[in-house]
């Protein structure tokens, strides 16, 4: 089809293709409405009135489509609304039309470096160079790719480190040089997946996905940011999808396989568990435990299931070093807490189980809570009391004839003239020995008195003020008899 050209006022020619129904009068009408509105989209433009003006340039270029500074000037309105790959397309159309048009590339090398790409604003500069060796209108440009060079260069050594922080931290520092780059966007939000930030890399790659619903990468995100809050089902179908859309997408593969393999071993777990099966179930869990230390929400989960397994298999101490890593991963495990406390209880440790249990009424305030806490304070002020059978050395269910025997053993082990020749702190020490034994026994021999003691009461501080153990021992011995087995009337004649 042939063409007709069309000279501008500036001495340039614009080619139209002959439309053998308009006249040569019309086309020149069309070309002045063109520039017409061309013009008002300038007036447009310096108001900051971006949308308006995009939409008077795109009728300019429906009326003169093979205007390089049309495209040139709508492309400078897509810049202003953030809309680098319109704007690049259309300052790489002013090209094609226009091949010396030099603002068209100052454009492309703004638009390159906004959207990341390194070459193609190097490229732009350099023939921004050949046009004008004077110019300096991309010397920004040029001393910012530079840094962007640097910054991915020390983004990918971190990366490779899985030092995330850092990465978040440089790759902050080049979108601010590259705002509409993708691929760094993308990239922070994997690195705030991978460090516990889901919502934040969430709201990334939704936004990603609102500009490129295909986007692998941005699929993948959404995957890894379910992965980690454990929606392990709806993780591994984005990775699948994400395999669809680019079947080489090797991190999608990598934890499509990780996630799979997580579930399993967490079914297994539970499995084994459920079925009393304590032993194969810490050694399932704890091989769980070391697919992704990156992943607290599943990591935390795991490590209550082992400590659960512990406590079934005696091993209180390691339920509670359990405990303890889950809530270093999340404060807020209420379940990690109060099973910590159970075991605090369970060891004799009551002042971290009373702890304990404030923190979880904090978290929760139930009756249940309330409960185990009263029964905590109960348990710590009962453990600060003289633990009267163990000075005895018998158990809670002695009977009578236990407690006399136990008494006339440890108090002739402990009476003061048993160490007349022992050092005086020796004396000192068995002397209260000796008061300890003979309180107990009278706490225990007199059925009120134990009642109380057993049932956590105080015993009235009057009553132990005024005991005296050397009346006890004498009472004791005067009516059960000496050592010899002598009478209840023998006075005490007992010699050491």
């Amino acid at each position: 089809m042939d063409t007709k050209s069309i000279i501008q006022p500036n001495g340039k020619a614009i080619h139209s293709y002959i439309n053998p129904r308009r006249s040569y009068i019309e086309l020149n009408k069309m070309f002045y409405i063109a520039e017409e509105k061309k013009k008002l989209g300038n007036d447009q433009y310096k108001a900051q009135n971006y949308q308006n003006a995009l939409k008077l340039y795109t009728d300019a270029i429906s009326l003169c489509p093979d205007s390089a500074a049309y495209y040139g000037n709508r492309a400078a309105c897509y810049m202003m609304l953030l809309n680098y790959n319109s704007a690049l397309t259309d300052a790489r159309h002013a090209i094609r039309i226009d091949p010396g048009f030099e603002k068209a590339y100052i454009r492309v090398a703004k638009c390159c470096l906004a959207l990341g790409d390194i070459i193609g604003t190097e490229q732009a500069v350099k023939t921004v160079a050949e046009l004008n060796s004077q110019s300096t209108a991309l010397s920004g440009e040029q001393s910012a790719v530079q840094k962007l060079r640097q910054l991915e260069a020390t983004i990918q050594t971190n990366y490779d480190s899985k030092a995330y922080r850092n990465v978040v931290f440089y790759l902050d520092s080049a979108l601010k040089m590259a705002p509409a780059c993708l691929r760094y966007r993308l990239l922070k939000a994997e690195c705030l997946a991978f460090l516990g930030r889901c919502d934040e890399a969430l709201d990334i790659a939704v936004g990603v996905m609102k500009l490129d619903t295909t986007s692998a990468d941005a699929i993948y995100v959404r995957g890894l940011c379910l992965y980690y809050t454990d929606n392990l089902d709806k993780g591994i179908l984005h990775f699948e999808r994400a395999l669809t859309l680019d079947p080489d997408h090797y991190k999608s593969k990598q934890m499509r396989s990780k996630c799979k393999q997580l579930k399993e071993m967490k079914e297994n777990g539970n499995m084994l568990f459920k079925s009393g099966r304590y032993r194969e179930a810490h050694v399932i869990y704890t091989d769980a435990l070391k697919i992704d230390e990156h992943n607290k929400d599943i990591n935390s989960k795991l490590l209550y299931n082992r400590a659960l397994v512990n406590t079934r298999i005696g091993s209180l101490r390691e339920a509670v070093t359990d405990c303890n890593r889950v809530l270093e991963l999340n404060s807020q495990y209420l379940k990690a807490l109060l099973l910590r406390a159970r075991c605090y209880n369970d060891l004799e440790k009551f002042e971290e189980a009373v702890a304990d249990y404030e923190t979880a009424l904090q978290l929760e305030k139930t009756p249940e809570i309330k409960r185990l806490l009263r029964e905590a304070k109960f348990a710590l002020k009962k453990s600060k009391r003289k633990d009267y059978y163990k000075i005895l050395g018998i158990g809670r269910n002695a009977s009578d004839d236990e407690i006399k025997k136990a008494y006339r053993k440890k108090a002739l082990v402990h009476h003061p003239d048993r160490h007349a020749n022992s050092s005086a702190e020796e004396r000192k020490e068995e002397e209260l020995k000796f008061k300890e034994v003979g309180e107990a026994y009278a706490i225990l021999s007199d059925a009120r008195k134990k009642a109380r003691y057993d049932s956590g009461q105080d015993i009235e501080e009057q009553e132990q003020a005024d005991f005296d153990p050397n009346q006890m021992f004498r009472s004791f011995f005067q009516f059960n008899g000496n050592a010899g087995g002598g009478g209840r009337n023998n006075s005490f004649n007992f010699e050491f």
